[in-house]
């Protein structure tokens, strides 16, 4: 039967389980998405047609983000589980479940960030070489600049993602407001629990996505 209790010990609990939260998404979006970053730049300039081609690169670096994205978040962190035990000494808490988090995020945004640059106007990249710009300044000074509203949106879109593998992470015992809402609410018919956790998260994405929003347009506006 659902109930509705709620104490101060579930309010520390809650307070506790949303710095865990902060500190998995925080710590996996800097780490991922920089490193997604690096991938989805070398995914872009290595593909097919692209500034610094190679089929080869392209082929391995693209069939092993193909692998990773599709596994479901659950059954990944489960399967890594003696790697997370040898990278991080442990593989239970919020620290350890950064690590898959961690490499899920950097392949979602590799092809994130690849997608934004190739909907970005070929005659940009055209115009740069008819100026003699290198392939790096092409890149980097053109290219990346050009797509930085849209990047600016799908990493908005990434906090979603990842929000939501902290949530799943805490299924398996990876702290955050997932366990919290997991462990007080639903294995105990605590409706009011699942409805804070719930909410908590709601105003999270709102947050992040009105600061998403309001930054691209900025971008937009200076063109």
């Amino acid at each position: 039967m659902n109930n509705w209790a709620w104490n101060p010990w579930l309010t520390q609990t809650f307070w506790t389980g949303l710095g865990q939260t902060l500190l998995m998404v925080s710590v996996t979006l800097l780490i991922g998405g920089a490193l997604g970053l690096a991938l989805g730049l070398t995914l872009y300039g290595t593909r097919p047609g692209g500034l610094i081609a190679n089929r080869g690169l392209y082929g391995v670096l693209s069939v092993v983000v193909n692998i990773i994205r599709p596994i479901p978040f659950v059954i990944f962190i489960t399967a890594m589980i003696p790697v997370t035990l040898v990278v991080m000494g442990a593989y239970i808490g919020t620290v350890p479940a950064i690590f898959p988090m961690t490499i899920v995020c950097t392949v979602a945004t590799s092809r994130l960030v690849e997608q934004s640059l190739i909907a970005t106007d070929p005659s940009i990249v055209e115009a740069g070489r008819a100026m003699g710009a290198s392939r790096a300044h092409i890149l980097f000074r053109i290219l990346v600049p050009e797509a930085l509203a849209p990047l600016i949106l799908g990493y908005t879109f990434l906090f979603v993602g990842v929000l939501d593998l902290s949530a799943m992470a805490g299924a398996v015992s990876g702290g955050g407001l997932g366990q919290f809402a997991i462990s007080y609410g639903y294995a105990k018919f605590n409706t009011l629990v699942t409805l804070v956790a719930v909410v908590t998260m709601i105003i999270l994405v709102q947050l992040v996505q009105l600061l998403g929003n309001y930054l691209a347009r900025l971008i937009l506006k200076r063109r």
